[in-house]
């Protein structure tokens, strides 16, 4: 009888002993993307990027990455056209990045088509063409990707990349919000309070400044102080 085989290492469980052991699982992510392990290789990747177990080496998983994207991991293919995007671990180039999220919206990846079409709306790396950008935020929206439906939203309401159709727009502010995109949950929130719902409104514009990053709550914080809403200016303003 032939001895029975070692089992698969379990990624998902390496992944959590991050979070409590940090150098015990970096030694098996090292042994394991020492191997080729795409998935070991993503998340060596990520803890040297986040300083996991004194990892904090963003150039080492600039390579951590590189590696796991030629190996065919789409999450990869986008964390590293993040990093030239950004210029994490390494020099911005958003030629590089475009490459990258092309590659990996080409395997069907919402992140990869969102990140690519915000490069194309801005003509960051690619010629500038707002009708490619709304295309590939309706295809990532299509699965399911939050920050997609705001601007498939946005670009309806406003006619960017496609025919106005304002009527269409707000469905996707909806749908945006009810899925956890603090964005939306503003954009949907200013329609309902065009509407004159301020208590929903004010329930969406909570959850958004509990979720915002700090980009969006500097801009949003001083609009809610001026609103001409009581309810509203207390979202942001002592009573």
């Amino acid at each position: 009888m032939s001895e029975p085989q070692p089992a698969a290492p379990d990624i998902a469980a390496i992944a959590a002993q991050l979070r409590h052991d940090p150098p015990a699982a970096l030694a098996q992510l090292h042994a394991l993307a020492q191997t080729g392990d795409v998935q070991a290789q993503l998340l060596l990747g990520q803890a040297c990027m986040e300083g996991r177990g004194n990892a904090l080496d963003p150039a080492q998983g600039v390579q951590w990455f590189e590696r796991a994207a030629n190996g065919g991991l789409p999450q990869a293919m986008n964390m590293l056209g993040r990093c030239h995007e950004l210029g994490t671990g390494t020099a911005v180039n958003f030629e590089l990045a475009a490459v990258w999220y092309r590659k990996a919206a080409d395997t069907g990846l919402d992140w990869g088509m969102y990140n690519l079409a915000n490069l194309l709306a801005t003509g960051r790396g690619v010629a500038r063409d707002e009708a490619a950008a709304y295309r590939l935020y309706r295809r990532a929206a299509g699965c399911g990707h939050a920050k997609s439906m705001n601007l498939v939203g946005r670009c309806l309401e406003d006619g960017i990349g496609v025919a106005a159709d304002p009527a269409a727009a707000p469905d996707w502010y909806r749908r945006s919000a009810e899925a956890g995109d603090f964005r939306g949950q503003a954009s949907h929130a200013s329609l309902l309070l065009a509407a004159g719902q301020i208590e929903a409104a004010a329930a969406w514009l909570q959850q958004a400044l509990a979720h915002g990053s700090p980009a969006f709550l500097a801009h949003i914080r001083p609009l809610l102080a001026s609103s001409p809403h009581p309810r509203i200016r207390a979202l942001v303003v002592p009573g």
